[in-house]
């Protein structure tokens, strides 16, 4: 995995102050293999929240801590919530290859 401890504790910290106690993070894509290169961070985010408004307020929240936290820098969010009818095929390469945060 190729994320320092200030950046992994600060990813943790932000999802569960914004979207909540029950919520699971992933690290996935580049990042979370050693030997591959790129530098965008892609994470998935299980939510307990349901409705979109919230979850779009937890979604702006999160964005703002990771950037003041972390500096700008390119994070990809995929977020799963109760109820959601549509999987693209990338949630589930994300939770197939997703490292748990």
């Amino acid at each position: 995995m190729r994320l320092s401890e200030l950046e992994k504790h600060a990813l943790k910290h932000a999802a569960l102050e914004c979207f909540g106690s029950g919520t699971r993070l992933r690290l996935f894509g580049s990042r979370a293999q050693d030997s591959r290169k790129g530098g965008d961070i892609d994470l998935l985010i299980e939510s307990t929240l349901a409705d979109p408004a919230d979850i779009a307020k937890a979604h702006t929240r999160f964005l703002s801590q990771i950037y003041t936290r972390l500096g700008e820098q390119k994070v990809d969010v995929l977020i799963d919530y109760p109820g959601r009818r549509s999987y693209p095929p990338i949630f589930r390469v994300a939770k197939d290859e997703g490292i748990v945060l």
